[in-house]
């Protein structure tokens, strides 16, 4: 397998749905281009429809682009699929383990499934049996298993044929605070071993922020900006400034807004009978008292009211126009 500085090279990738023959077609991916260097995590960020999962199926072989190129640990994912399936591991948001197998038969049948001899299976399974610390459910049917440690055999299974490039769809989507804490801990770790190249696509931005050497954030099948986390924050000077809303009427607050002098990059989000005020200023706590006392006059119900340093919702919110998962704006929204 030839070496390359990147384990994932995309160009143009253009992906369209045909929804009916009357009916244009959808356009998922429009002439999306990145690259992922070889042993790095890489956060794939974007709200539902954003084309996320798009661009995983067509890396990982599920589905063919439109037109543009990929390739994936050396090998272009149209022309030699086999070869991309062979080098990589893919990790779903539903489980992918057999319920009514053990630990340690999901293990030896995903290897055995994978094209591994059946000594070699069994050897291998023990082995991620131990890294991931499954050894005192080992005999335990998959579907007896608590979520944190069935995600963890998942992954494990996805990894049993030593795979280059890992691919984890939502992993911690539905585990509890403690479990996912441990599935952050297993993704650092692999990352830290045998330069495995981790593409990761999360709605957790914390997630993305703590594990991710870059990140990438699409919307409407584009790319709209990519750089590492601490870079991102950085291009945002001073402090975010948030202020939860009942009821808000959003030409009222945009105008209480606009009478806070230093007050910059203002959001307006409303979803039903509440909403958010986002803005960005350099000293937030010298302006929050005066937007307080600017709300308040104007007659706005608000409630908790922060501010805090950079963050990649921030990056988002800059970058896309709302926040990630939040309400859209108000049409004339940002200030």
């Amino acid at each position: 397998m030839p070496t390359s500085p990147h384990a994932i090279e995309a160009e143009a990738l253009v992906k369209r749905y045909r929804t009916g023959r009357r009916t244009p077609p959808v356009e998922a991916l429009r002439g999306l281009s990145f690259e992922v260097a070889t042993g790095s995590v890489f956060g794939l960020l974007g709200p539902n429809g954003a084309g996320k999962s798009t661009t995983t199926k067509i890396l990982t072989t599920l589905a063919l682009p439109t037109s543009g190129t990929a390739r994936v640990a050396g090998a272009d994912v149209v022309r030699d699929a086999a070869a991309v399936r062979t080098r990589i591991g893919y990790v779903s948001q539903g489980t992918s383990t057999d319920p009514l197998l053990t630990v340690r038969e999901n293990l030896e049948l995903a290897a055995r499934l994978r094209g591994v001899g059946r000594a070699d299976a069994a050897g291998r399974a023990g082995r991620l049996i131990d890294e991931f610390a499954l050894a005192e459910h080992v005999e335990r049917p998959a579907g007896k298993l608590s979520g944190g440690t069935r995600r963890r055999l998942d992954v494990a299974a996805a990894l049993v044929h030593a795979p280059s490039v890992l691919f984890l769809d939502e992993p911690t989507t539905g585990l509890d605070p403690e479990s996912r804490a441990a599935m952050w801990g297993e993704i650092r770790r692999l990352a830290g071993q045998e330069s495995l190249t981790v593409v990761l696509t999360t709605h957790y931005l914390e997630e993305a922020d703590r594990l991710a050497d870059r990140v990438m954030i699409v919307d409407h099948g584009a790319k709209v900006v990519e750089g590492t986390p601490q870079a991102l924050k950085a291009d945002l000077a001073g402090d975010g400034v948030r202020v939860e809303l009942f009821e808000p009427d959003a030409d009222r607050v945009r105008r209480a807004a606009a009478s806070v002098p230093l007050l910059r990059d203002v959001v307006v989000e409303v979803s039903g009978p509440t909403g958010s005020l986002n803005a960005r200023a350099a000293d937030g706590s010298a302006v929050l008292a005066p937007l307080i006392q600017a709300l308040d006059a104007a007659g706005v119900a608000f409630g908790a009211a922060s501010v805090s340093g950079p963050t990649l919702d921030d990056v988002y919110l800059h970058h896309v126009g709302h926040s990630f998962g939040g309400a859209h704006p108000t049409e004339g929204a940002a200030a």
